[in-house]
């Protein structure tokens, strides 16, 4: 069973190998993505603090200024309604305004969404970018890794491709666990987390593998079938259906006609503030149809999700009633493990330790590939023609990992 487990973990390795060491590295950075891009773009990302508070300090944000940004947007030709309005999060952040993006010309394509930056205070347009741009100038930089990381830059079909990536980074997890496994005696455990540098690179490489991935492929395992769940959750969903009740994510329309007027954005901001008064608005969408009702997006006390949160208000466009409350606080066992799966995913559940911790793991497959290519070439390496054949033992010495795996000790 192992030799054929062997194989199977080899080639996997060999043939992702290149795309998941791209995928760690560009997760390691985009663990930090908002600090990193307010870093890279502080003329475009932060502005002053408002009077008498400091800069970084939490804000609330009151749904007339969320109407005043909309409205000086709506009446500048050069930018017009916005698809949705991302709300500072702390003093000195800006508004974002996103402006939805046109059709992709085909499935291999990024589309582009027009982002805006927009200061609080003066209500003044601080400057724009093109999310989905690939480029590595210093605005675009953090968006062209994300799409990397999450697209490959290929709009829905790099999607696939990425989650195919997660099914083989969840095979490689499982089966070098199986393949590390010794026998259950204290020594055989010792010598399989041993690693000892001793002049040997292939020796050292398969210690290193070997050891390394038995702490690290349980998180690998995750991140792998996390990340598929992203970019195709019909494929995750029914499996945790199986065992937890999941709550359909069929979109809701208004309940009122279309030929009521709308309400304002202030309107369907104040509806989700007196749902969650202790919760923080992080982002809405406006209607996107006559039928499409507001969508607000708050972040709860204790919500795991950082940010704009995971709690979603849906606001009938016509008379400001709440429709729907997607809450992953209160939601079923099903509801709250996939909510739960992003800020895992990404280290924020935890703070800066928990995306200190990712930013970490994400190297591990550059470890891995390497360490596992140098063992990879030690297995190809023919004698030469002519070696002379070292004279046989009278007892040979009993089998080890290493010696097992086709390693010299």
């Amino acid at each position: 069973m192992k030799p054929l487990l062997r194989t199977v973990h080899l080639w996997a390795g060999l043939v992702f190998g290149t795309i998941l060491v791209l995928q760690g590295l560009t997760g390691s950075a985009l663990s930090w993505i908002h600090e990193l891009d307010a870093v890279l773009n502080p003329g475009l990302l932060q502005v002053a603090p408002p009077p008498g508070q400091r800069a970084g300090a939490a804000l609330r944000v009151a749904p007339a200024e969320v109407q005043a940004v909309h409205d000086a947007l709506a009446a500048d030709a050069r930018y017009g309604k916005p698809n949705m309005l991302e709300l500072p999060e702390r003093a000195g952040d800006v508004y974002v305004a996103w402006y939805r993006p046109g059709k992709a010309q085909s499935l291999w394509r990024q589309p582009v969404t027009r982002q805006v930056m927009v200061d609080p205070a003066t209500r003044t347009v601080l400057g724009e970018r093109n999310w989905g741009e690939a480029g590595l100038s210093r605005p675009l930089l953090m968006p062209t890794l994300f799409h990397f990381h999450r697209y490959l830059l290929a709009g829905e079909g790099g999607k696939v491709v990425i989650a195919v990536q997660g099914v083989a980074l969840a095979l490689l997890a499982v089966t070098g666990i199986v393949l590390w496994w010794p026998r259950m005696t204290l020594q055989a455990v010792a010598n399989a987390l041993k690693v000892r540098f001793g002049g040997n690179w292939p020796r050292f490489s398969f210690q290193l593998h070997r050891s390394a991935g038995f702490f690290l492929a349980p998180v690998l395992l995750f991140l792998g079938l996390s990340g598929v769940h992203f970019n195709m959750p019909t494929w995750t969903t029914p499996l945790v259906e199986t065992v937890a009740t999941v709550t359909p994510n069929a979109r809701p329309e208004n309940r009122t006609p279309a030929s009521l007027p709308r309400i304002p954005v202030a309107q369907a901001v104040a509806a989700a503030q007196a749902r969650f008064p202790a919760a923080r608005v992080g982002r809405v969408s406006l209607p996107a149809g006559a039928q499409a009702p507001y969508e607000v997006r708050v972040r709860q006390p204790g919500e795991l999700r950082q940010g704009p949160g995971a709690t979603r208000v849906s606001i009938d466009a016509g008379d400001g009633a709440v429709l729907r409350v997607a809450d992953p606080l209160g939601g079923s066992a099903g509801d709250r493990f996939l909510g739960a799966l992003f800020p895992l995913h990404s280290g924020e559940a935890f703070g800066n330790a928990g995306k200190a911790f990712i930013s970490i793991a994400g190297l591990a497959p550059l470890v891995f590939f390497v360490t596992g290519i140098v063992m990879w070439l030690k297995f190809r390496r023919k004698p030469k023609k002519g070696a002379k054949k070292k004279p046989k033992l009278r007892a040979a010495p009993a089998k080890t990992e290493e010696t097992r795996a086709g390693i010299a000790a």
